[in-house]
């Protein structure tokens, strides 16, 4: 562990730091972080008798069950109102992964590992961005520290691609497994992520709208990223698909990326 709950600096909060819509995004981070176990499970399974992948997927488990800790207490603190605990009961009876799964999703072990490589750079870059865009101390601290840990969880997933046969999946094939995953972000574990931390609580009778819930979720958070966020987000990505990080290529797919998101954030603004 790089650092635990008592390192960060919790009475340096600060309420009027707090930013409202950037409030919802953490409690809906905070229980899909804490929800690593059912992941760990996932990845077991997909890796049998594999016991140096499964000691690091344990470890990857703990370490993002404390991200969500840290941040459900801090939105507990943001709003006394909230209860991380009954939003966690709440997001775990409404989903939950393939967890009898006993092949990956992704074709293979290596596309399994491309796909972690993916959503480790995506919420890497996220909390950056998160760290960036909020005045409030202790989220800085906390994203700061989020981010570090979940880019040192890619290195950890890409170290593990061409030992667990990435040396047989192309480039195409493993960029064909990373745009899939990108394309994901807007499934409806986010979605679910916020009616149970957002909505639910507050009203009971409210019917999940997996569409409505991802627009109030995605608004605010893609609204955090800058260009650079983007950027280094896509040469993690390109590199996972065994791409020149550096290269032209890279630099393409970052500015059209970029572009997308831009796109996307008017489409979700108005949606919503």
């Amino acid at each position: 562990m790089r650092w635990t709950l008592e390192d960060i600096r919790w009475a340096e909060f600060d309420p009027s730091k707090v930013d409202a819509d950037l409030l919802r995004v953490i409690k809906t981070a905070a229980l899909v972080e804490a929800n690593s176990a059912d992941y760990v499970t996932y990845l077991k399974n997909v890796f049998p008798g594999d016991t140096a992948f499964a000691a690091a997927a344990e470890q990857w488990g703990i370490e993002e069950a404390q991200h969500g800790a840290a941040l459900g207490r801090w939105a507990e603190i943001a709003d006394p109102d909230f209860s991380f605990d009954q939003s966690l009961r709440l997001f775990r009876e409404g989903y939950s992964l393939p967890l009898d799964a006993t092949e990956s999703v992704r074709g293979s072990q290596a596309g399994e590992l491309v796909a972690r490589c993916v959503v480790e750079c995506g919420t890497s870059s996220f909390y950056t961005a998160i760290r960036d865009g909020t005045e409030e101390p202790v989220l800085k601290q906390i994203a700061h520290r989020i981010a570090a840990d979940e880019f040192a969880h890619y290195q950890l997933f890409h170290k593990f691609i061409d030992e667990r046969g990435g040396e047989s999946l192309g480039r195409l094939a493993r960029l064909k497994v990373a745009i899939t995953r990108v394309q994901e972000a807007e499934d409806d574990e986010l979605a679910y992520a916020y009616y149970a931390a957002n909505i639910k609580p507050k009203d009971k009778d409210a019917v999940f709208d997996g569409k409505l819930y991802t627009h109030l979720y995605n608004g605010p958070a893609f609204g955090l990223y800058q260009e650079r966020h983007i950027e280094n987000a896509t040469r993690m990505i390109m590199r996972a698909a065994n791409f020149n990080p550096q290269g032209r290529v890279a630099s393409l797919a970052a500015k059209a990326f970029w572009k997308a998101i831009q796109y996307k954030r008017r489409q979700w603004a108005k949606a919503a």
